[in-house]
């Protein structure tokens, strides 16, 4: 059904070639290990921009979405789907809306690459945070949703679910800083001057890590399916960067569009849409979980802004070393730039 929601980056189109699928074989293979499976009658790619390649498998009675490593030679710990299928079967024990894991498998003879299969959540992915295309009272009650299930996962006991061995229990904040500051140093094309004020200053100056929970990584508005009879969140998608780490710094890096979007970072514009303020969402989500972020809370923003800069310079050492494409490389130049300055401003005032 089509939605007034509905973006480029929506639905499914024909298999690109260098995803095809062996149908035959998977056929076999989930008839051998799926109760009731039926008979594959399509298989079709999804359009959103997944690191993992993506699929609607359609049976008469039922559809299913499968998730891929992609085919070639891959960096060891990327595009984990089994860790995607580990935390999602985990997750199902819970209230925390996810899709039904059903399989896991990796035997690559199958098709090409490990896989697993789930079910296919009937919902819409939005694309942009002040969502244009929604009456103020469905914006209301998506960021309400967000926020609840944001706050909802940083409260699964994962020891309980058997995720108490999914990370790095402390010092999540720490180790992300190491990490992106050696990124970034590997991909330096020119000197940045807040971007080495920060590499000096964060290690020195962490937040006080609160507690371990399970952690999405990359929950936002384009990483969950709204339910469009309620507007409310009826599944979290892409959990490849899912892990045991600090929440404070999932749910401000799910709250950065306030920092980088014209209309989130223009508390009247909020109002005048029916969408929290940066500081109404922050007070929301610490209602619901306890935890008291609002001291620590421009550091945590500051370290974020670092990090996506760092993202940034990446993206340009690649271009540099020919390992991706060249298009818009000068504007990954510059948003580096534009979120280290922004990072280092907010850590000082």
């Amino acid at each position: 059904m089509d939605s007034k929601f509905k973006g480029e980056y929506s639905g499914t189109k024909s298999v690109s070639e260098r995803h095809l699928i062996d149908q035959v074989n998977l056929q076999t293979y989930l008839n051998e290990n799926l109760e009731n499976f039926g008979e594959i009658s399509s298989i079709e790619e999804f359009i959103g921009g997944q690191s993992n390649p993506t699929y609607l498998i359609k049976t008469p009675s039922k559809s299913y979405v499968l998730r891929r490593k992609p085919p070639g030679k891959l960096l060891k710990s990327a595009h984990a789907v089994d860790r995607e299928y580990k935390v999602i079967a985990a997750l199902n024990k819970t209230d925390v809306p996810v899709p039904k894991a059903y399989l896991h498998c990796e035997d690559e003879s199958i098709i090409g690459t490990e896989f697993f299969l789930m079910s296919c959540v009937e919902g819409e992915v939005m694309w942009e945070p002040h969502i244009p295309k929604a009456t103020n009272e469905e914006r209301k009650k998506i960021y309400q949703s967000m926020n609840e299930t944001i706050a909802k996962l940083h409260s699964v006991d994962h020891e309980k679910i058997g995720l108490d061995s999914f990370g790095k229990p402390g010092n999540y904040v720490g180790r992300q800083v190491a990490r992106w500051s050696k990124q970034y140093v590997a991909s330096e094309t020119r000197e940045i001057k807040s971007m080495n004020n920060l590499m000096e200053w964060l290690p020195k100056n962490l937040p006080v890590e609160k507690t371990t929970k399970l952690v999405h990584g990359d929950f936002s508005l384009s990483n969950v399916m709204i339910d469009l009879s309620t507007f409310k969140i009826c599944a979290i998608l892409d959990w490849e960067l899912s892990t045991l780490g600090d929440p404070a710094a999932d749910f401000s890096y799910h709250c950065i569009q306030y920092k980088l979007n014209d209309v989130l970072s223009d508390e009247k514009q909020c109002e005048k849409l029916g969408i929290p303020t940066e500081r109404q969402y922050l007070e929301m989500y610490e209602e619901k979980t306890g935890f008291q972020l609002a001291k620590e809370w421009n550091l945590y923003m500051g370290f974020n802004l670092f990090k996506l800069a760092a993202i940034s310079q990446g993206i340009m050492g690649r271009v540099r070393d020919g390992t991706a494409a060249g298009k818009n490389a000068d504007s990954f130049g510059e948003n580096a730039v534009m979120m280290a300055d922004a990072a280092w401003k907010l850590i000082n005032e």
